[in-house]
């Protein structure tokens, strides 16, 4: 992979809290950062849109809610809402990943790791965001490394 990917950040929008993760810059592990509380929509956008420009990313990758059948959830319209917002605030280009089994993939890892609670609250929507964010870079590799292999077969 290119030392030269660049940051991403990820965002797991919620109405109450919104998770937050970035990976590193050769784009290979997503780690989390933090939970926010901002209050509505627009001061999350301005919080995502900071964290975003602090920590020098190139893209910001947004969970999209879908159903199993992979149409768009009926949370859609609001994720999309906010990525319009948040686009607002920045210039940051702005991409989405399905975020399909994410938040029962992550209660189910803070489970086996004997995190509940408050604890588990805390953790719940970094954790998802993290998810989001590896899932959206692992994909991104997949892709590349198809395209290597057909140029190579061509």
């Amino acid at each position: 992979m290119d030392i030269t990917h660049g940051k991403y950040l990820g965002v797991d929008y919620g109405d109450r809290r919104t998770g937050i993760s970035e990976c590193d810059v050769s784009g290979n592990l997503a780690g989390g950062i933090c939970t926010v509380s901002e209050g509505g929509m627009n001061k999350t956008a301005i919080r995502v849109a900071a964290e975003a420009e602090k920590r020098g990313c190139k893209k910001i990758i947004i969970g999209m809610p879908r159903n199993m059948d992979g149409t768009e959830g009926p949370r859609a319209d609001v994720v999309r809402a906010f990525a319009d917002l948040l686009a607002t605030h920045t210039s940051i280009p702005i991409d989405f990943m399905d975020e399909r089994m994410t938040t029962m993939a992550a209660y189910r890892y803070l489970g086996e790791t004997g995190t509940y609670g408050k604890k588990r609250r805390a953790a719940i929507d970094t954790l998802s965001a993290e998810l989001i964010l590896q899932s959206y870079i692992d994909r991104e590799r997949s892709e590349k490394a198809r395209v290597v292999a057909e140029d190579e077969n061509a």
